[in-house]
């Protein structure tokens, strides 16, 4: 019984089919997938498919996907149409056209009830999934003593609604309040940003956001004396959405830590 998270594939099937191939997660484990299955690579609905099937499975909504249903829910709307359109959304735009009628609106259906964040417990270590982040400055987390699901939800439902699902620099450049000065309380786990984009977000020297290869590599930021040296934000987009040569989809396993990662290759 593992515990596994990924997120930001942007259509980029064939990487997620390798990576779970080599995962093999067994009808016991349970994934998380932080949102934005969708646009820039080139089968965004092979990839839905994919997350919609596995077993065991929560999916959140990411920025992308929140683009594509603001203009299906109202195509007369311009602004909307473009704000999907300049955020790759040509791919998706084709493969939804190529699906029958009924399938289509089954995993339409199903995208309009994604949830916002998501949380587990592994190893006594609580974590908040969302795909972007929170706002540290709409956290109220005084005087909470014990970390269960109902203080956590109370706390994330102090957020707006967009934060969830876009926020970048305000997040990851300050500590988000959760974690006190005794390493205690939830970390939040976070897709959206690619890790190498945080080397212009905020201050820490003892990050590294590539590999050998120049890949982007998971963060985990933050470790100061404030959260009592733990890292309280840990970011997972691996730069899929910027293909081959830059980016690589991460399987992280929390029981362990283990980070298990497939480069994207060309032409996929």
């Amino acid at each position: 019984m593992a515990t596994y998270v990924f997120s930001d594939v942007h259509g980029h099937f064939g990487t997620l089919d390798r990576l779970l191939e080599r995962v093999s997660p067994t009808s016991d484990d349970t994934i998380f997938m932080l949102g934005d299955m969708i646009d820039r690579g080139p089968d965004p609905m092979g990839v839905v498919k994919c997350c919609y099937n596995l077993p065991n499975t929560t999916v959140l909504m990411g920025n992308h996907e929140d683009l594509m249903l603001s203009y299906y829910a109202d195509p007369t709307d311009l602004t909307a149409q473009m704000n999907w359109e300049i955020n790759g959304a040509g791919p998706t735009q084709s493969g939804l056209r190529s699906l029958p009628l009924e399938e289509r609106v089954e995993l339409a259906r199903w995208l309009f009830t994604l949830p916002l964040y998501a949380q587990t417990e592994v190893g006594g270590r609580r974590y908040l999934l969302v795909h972007a982040g929170i706002d540290p400055t709409r956290v109220e987390a005084d005087g909470i003593e014990v970390w269960d699901e109902q203080a956590l939800d109370d706390v994330v439902g102090n957020q707006y609604r967009d934060d969830l699902m876009w926020i970048r620099d305000d997040f990851w450049g300050a500590p988000t309040g959760l974690v006190n000065d005794r390493g205690e309380g939830p970390i939040v786990i976070a897709g959206h940003t690619p890790t190498k984009y945080l080397d212009y977000m905020a201050d820490y020297p003892d990050r590294i956001s590539t590999d050998s290869k120049g890949l982007c590599r998971m963060v985990r930021v933050g470790a100061c004396e404030r959260t009592g040296g733990v890292a309280d934000r840990w970011d997972i987009d691996c730069g899929c959405a910027g293909g081959a040569g830059f980016g690589q989809l991460l399987m992280l396993r929390l029981d362990d830590g283990e980070e298990i990662y497939e480069p994207v290759r060309e032409g996929e």
